[in-house]
């Protein structure tokens, strides 16, 4: 498969554009602590990693549901913009999306709601990406295609017009479901020919002859 004839990139958020981690670590911490449970396991913090806030909480608490409304009033008070400090953006992002769109369309595709439009102004998205999805913008979040057919609406793209970036089973299944090839980010154990440790990685990939393993 020739990835250089892909002219629309589309990249997860959280853990490929930025590594995100300790920030939502930091935050759900702060929920379960707060809404009376103990901090988040290993396995747990993988799940809310990848899953939308509504999502996680329901999981969080899956087990303590005298104790669910309370960890949605905590969510409602807490400002994420707060842990936005723990956030890194990942080393050659904005360069490498910034050669992209000379000449290709760039769009992210996120599970991420109520936090992204702060996300985005903070860090200029919008001058970086031409379509940002997130889960407020649908109605079924990731691996659902719902997200990625809204950008192929929007960009008048297609899926044989498209490559996706991301880093989790999650995005794996959302390839999938579009059936465009999937550039994994830091995770040998997608199921994927085409695998990137950097940004750079990434350029490689969609600048050369690429072909299936």
């Amino acid at each position: 498969m020739d990835l250089s004839k892909k002219r629309l990139v589309i990249f997860d958020c959280d853990g490929v554009l930025f590594n995100s981690l300790e920030a939502n670590r930091a935050f759900y911490n702060e929920i379960a602590t707060r809404a009376g449970r103990a901090p988040l396991s290993r396995d747990e913090m993988a799940y809310c990693h990848m899953h939308t806030a509504f999502d996680s909480i329901n999981f969080l608490f899956r087990e303590y549901p005298e104790l669910i409304q309370r960890a949605y009033k905590v969510y409602d008070d807490l400002d994420y913009s707060d842990f936005l400090p723990f956030m890194e953006t990942e080393p050659g992002m904005s360069e490498t999306v910034t050669r992209l769109r000379n000449s290709r369309l760039t769009a992210i595709s996120t599970n991420r709601s109520t936090t992204m439009p702060r996300l985005i102004e903070l860090y200029s998205l919008d001058s970086l990406f031409d379509e940002i999805v997130c889960a407020l913008d649908v109605k079924r979040p990731k691996p659902d295609p719902e997200g990625i057919r809204l950008i192929f609406e929007r960009l008048e793209c297609t899926p044989d017009d498209a490559v996706y970036v991301g880093d989790s089973k999650v995005d794996e299944d959302t390839a999938k479901a579009v059936s465009i090839p999937l550039i994994a980010y830091k995770n040998r154990e997608l199921d994927t020919p085409f695998h990137a440790d950097t940004f750079f990685d990434i350029e490689r990939l969609l600048s050369e002859r690429a072909h299936d393993q």
